[in-house]
């Protein structure tokens, strides 16, 4: 019996999986062979220059939305023909994340400028603003699925909610000063989890009582990033300062963590579930950054993929089920896939 990366206990006597073993040691877990890896990295080069195009996000599959941090737009790749098009937005807007409706609709968070923009194709940007002018920072924004968005504010140290009906905004602050409410997602249950990247906790809101709860992660130095929920209701993440992933369940409190492939210095940031319920996280400390899968059921680091451009930092991703894809962008200007065996 072997035991390592932070409680991963394996009997590999009689499963013919200690060779296996030995050869994932020397990159940090346990690997699937070479042989069975299927996935595979496509990017396209944006044609708008050190924009740092980011989040992309697809309802059809076919138009692929993202935002361009640096020099102020959003923009549409056409995957088949691999065109884009652009609508620029005010000067100073610093648009740091999208999500776009069935029917087409956009919602930005417009990162500098203090609002969450909405856009419809043939009219002009519709702007929300924040009831209040300590929340000048909207940051990642998610569907509820009920009308609502809800969302980060990093530098505000807040969560907020958005009607997008009546375009009443809630804001709720973060118990500990200077937590920075980072990746945000929705549990099965509507609950609300918040990574706080500035400190060594997670954040839960009840959406009817919005009531919202700090969990302390069991070390000090974590500083939890981004994060997913699987179907079983776990709620996985990414330490960032401290290269592992994470695994919380909200029923027992019990947090499991793992060292990842590249160590403490693997940086990981960006995540996204895939469509077997498998976990994927982008390592951002090795250049070029690499994706890594991990499966929660095995509890086996099962694949690692080199991003072609180098990736310079990839921050978030969406899955598109349908196509079996996860789409990022990266600070090489490029928007990229994964297409999932």
């Amino acid at each position: 019996m072997l035991k390592f990366y932070d409680g991963f206990w394996c009997f590999f006597a009689k499963s013919g999986l200690y060779a296996a073993v030995l050869a994932g040691l020397a990159s940090g877990g346990l690997f699937a062979s070479k042989d069975s890896l299927a996935s595979e990295i496509k990017e396209w080069k944006v044609p708008y220059q050190n924009s740092r195009p980011r989040d992309p996000y697809t309802a059809d599959g076919k138009t692929v939305w993202f935002v361009g941090q640096r020099t102020h737009y959003l923009a549409a790749l056409d995957v088949e023909s691999g065109e884009f098009r652009k609508v620029p937005l005010d000067p100073g807007t610093g648009p740091h994340n999208l999500i776009v409706e069935a029917d087409g609709t956009l919602w930005f968070a417009a990162n500098r400028q203090r609002y969450i923009g909405r856009y419809r194709a043939g009219q002009a940007i519709h702007k929300i603003m924040m009831p209040d002018p300590a929340a000048r920072d909207p940051h990642t924004l998610i569907f509820d699925g009920h009308g609502k968005i809800w969302f980060t504010l990093q530098g505000s140290n807040m969560v907020g909610r958005l009607d997008m009906k009546t375009e009443k905004v809630d804001l709720i602050p973060a118990l500990t000063p200077a937590a920075r409410p980072y990746g945000i997602i929705i549990d099965r249950g509507g609950r609300v989890w918040v990574a706080l990247f500035g400190t060594n906790r997670l954040a839960v809101v009840d959406p009817e009582t919005m009531e919202l709860l700090e969990i302390v992660l069991p070390r000090k130095e974590s500083r939890p990033r981004r994060l997913v929920a699987t179907a079983d209701g776990i709620i996985w993440y990414v330490d960032y300062r401290g290269g592992k992933l994470g695994r919380l369940d909200p029923e027992s409190g019990e947090i499991t963590e793992w060292d990842l492939p590249g160590g403490e210095a693997s940086r990981p940031y960006a995540m996204a579930l895939d469509h077997m319920n498998r976990v994927w996280l982008v390592e951002t400390g090795p250049s070029p950054n690499r994706f890594v899968g991990f499966d929660p059921r095995t509890k086996i680091f099962f694949e690692t993929v080199e991003v072609p451009s180098g990736g310079g930092t990839v921050r978030h991703m969406m899955l598109h089920r349908q196509s079996r894809t996860i789409w990022f962008g990266t600070d090489a200007n490029t928007v990229g896939r994964l297409k999932l065996d």
